[in-house]
């Protein structure tokens, strides 16, 4: 059986780390978006929303960087300044996305802030692995 389990994360294992690490980026992200939304800043303002969302941003993408290339990727770069650039550029895209849906489901149709980053955060996530496997950590 651990046999088994072995063969299926070697065969899988970037696929299997980006799950981990991207579940672990989504809850760093969802918690300081909370943090945020539920001390000092107001989501139903959208100025407000959208910083939280920008700081939470920030947070998650420092972490995914270090994890996506050190544990999923396993990159070996020398030229991690433009690595760095490239993952970051990628992500602003996925920002960019999050915002649109986060504007859009909280200030225009006026859901629930915190379900609407749940579910934006699921494509801002299979949107990031697409980005950084063919753009930023490509073989």
């Amino acid at each position: 059986m651990i046999e088994k389990i072995l063969f299926y994360y070697k065969k899988y294992r970037e696929i299997i780390n980006y799950l981990i690490f991207g579940v672990l980026t989504t809850i760093l992200n969802l918690l300081s978006y909370y943090f945020l939304t539920y001390t000092i800043l107001n989501p139903n303002v959208a100025l407000h929303l959208q910083v939280a969302n920008v700081i939470s941003w920030i947070i998650s993408v420092v972490f995914a960087y270090i994890t996506n290339r050190k544990y999923v990727f396993n990159s070996t770069n020398d030229n991690f300044i433009k690595e760095i650039i490239d993952f970051v550029s990628a992500r602003i895209i996925t920002l960019l996305l999050d915002m649109a849906i986060m504007f859009i489901g909280v200030i225009l149709f006026n859901f629930n802030d915190k379900i609407i980053k749940i579910l934006s955060q699921v494509l801002v996530i299979i949107s990031n692995y697409i980005f950084s496997k063919i753009f930023v950590f490509k073989k």
